[in-house]
């Protein structure tokens, strides 16, 4: 219950600070559920581009950090986790999980804490997108088929999608300090697993399940993600 206190403070303090510092612009895919914490089991966000992403913290009603801080699971890079960074993320939900870029015991770890409680927190391209619009090493940003482990583990639930706009124009991936008073920009959409798991049988009849979440969501990513940030610092509309 300890940790769960001061990981709600701190995404408590993390929702202030966006809020004050920054001016948040949102809109949403099918329309804004009335309480989007209630039995939402996956939060995806989709077009990874800083390690300032928990400023969309800022969006988030104070029911569903509740919900983080008490069972919350988050993959997190073991890269950065050995940075200073990373005790900022062992204290961001209840349960961080380091994980290789592997599907290794690391990842059986996460799918083992996915429990009837649990909300998980994840970036599905599992890597950070650069300046340039590609990887630290060169490659374009896809989709990687984790986040279908997890919901092929679901059978109910939803399955909140936060396509975001992108944060190099708040911090550029190796700067160490956002710039504030900058917009940032999403669009959300809540999707019901189990039909959003019988729609991809029937949209992809001949792809297994993981390479069909993969085409999916990077159709949904390339569709929805807000462009016009992306812009600001002069790098590609679409990866």
């Amino acid at each position: 219950m300890i940790k769960s206190l001061i990981t709600f403070v701190l995404l408590m303090k993390v929702r202030i600070l966006s809020r004050v510092f920054f001016h948040l612009q949102n809109d949403w895919i099918g329309g804004e559920p009335a309480d989007y914490a209630k039995n939402t089991r996956v939060i995806a966000i989709l077009n990874h581009t800083s390690l300032y992403e928990p400023l969309i913290a800022g969006y988030a009603p104070v029911n569903l950090l509740w919900k983080f801080a008490r069972h919350g699971v988050l993959p997190v890079a073991e890269k950065t986790m050995k940075r200073r960074i990373g005790l900022f993320f062992a204290f961001l939900v209840r349960h961080p999980i380091v994980v290789t870029r592997q599907r290794d015991a690391t990842w059986d770890k996460v799918l083992n804490s996915v429990d009837s409680d649990a909300i998980v927190i994840i970036l599905p391209e599992g890597r950070m997108k650069r300046a340039n619009g590609l990887d630290s090493s060169g490659r374009e940003m896809t989709v990687r088929a984790g986040i279908a482990d997890i919901l092929e583990a679901l059978s109910d639930g939803r399955m909140l999608v936060v396509y975001s706009g992108g944060l190099h124009h708040v911090q550029v991936p190796g700067e160490l300090l956002p710039k504030p008073f900058k917009t940032i920009r999403v669009r959300m959409e809540m999707v019901d697993i189990a039909t959003y798991k019988e729609g991809l049988a029937r949209t992809f009849p001949d792809l297994d399940f993981r390479k069909a979440v993969v085409q999916d969501l990077t159709r949904r990513r390339d569709e929805y993600c807000p462009v016009d940030q992306e812009l600001e610092v002069g790098i590609p509309a679409s990866d």
